[in-house]
């Protein structure tokens, strides 16, 4: 078979085979180019782990610290409202203690003021005690509303 002597199928067959030695040395090298970077990758992973793990467990024992000191504000701020129903008990206790002499005393005296004026205008003393007694009711009856407004028991 001589040398020059080569057909055109013969050249198409030399070219596939270059063609497939070329592509093959390619593949090759861009797998050794590939297995390069996952080596790096497995390193930094593992670098990582080794680092991240660390961390992350004191994190964890961190937000367990954090955990224990947020229910003792929980245990205080619970305090702190017993604390606070037990004032307003106590203050209510007091103002209910307190309310119902202030509303005599205030209904008296607007019983004597408009009763002294009924006698003043009318000379009738009759007139004045009855109009005392009104005033008198009536100023107890507004204070009580007043203070039922005050309470929020809007009844």
């Amino acid at each position: 078979m001589p040398l020059l002597a080569l057909t055109a199928g013969d050249v198409a067959y030399y070219a596939l085979a270059f063609f497939l030695v070329a592509v093959g040395a390619g593949l090759g090298y861009m797998f050794l180019r590939l297995a390069g970077t996952f080596q790096r990758l497995s390193s930094f992973i593992r670098g990582t782990e080794q680092e991240l793990l660390p961390v992350i467990s004191k994190v964890g024992v961190s937000v367990d610290k954090v955990n224990g000191q947020l229910d003792k504000v929980d245990q205080v701020t619970d305090s702190a409202v017993d604390m606070a129903d037990s004032v307003d008990t106590a203050v209510r206790a007091v103002s209910m203690a307190i309310a119902r002499p202030v509303q005599k005393v205030s209904g008296l005296a607007a019983g004597v003021s408009h009763g002294v004026s009924a006698f003043k205008a009318r000379r009738d003393f009759g007139d004045a005690v009855r109009v005392g007694k009104d005033a008198a009711a009536r100023r107890e009856r507004d204070l009580a509303d007043e203070l039922r407004h005050a309470d929020g028991d809007e009844r």
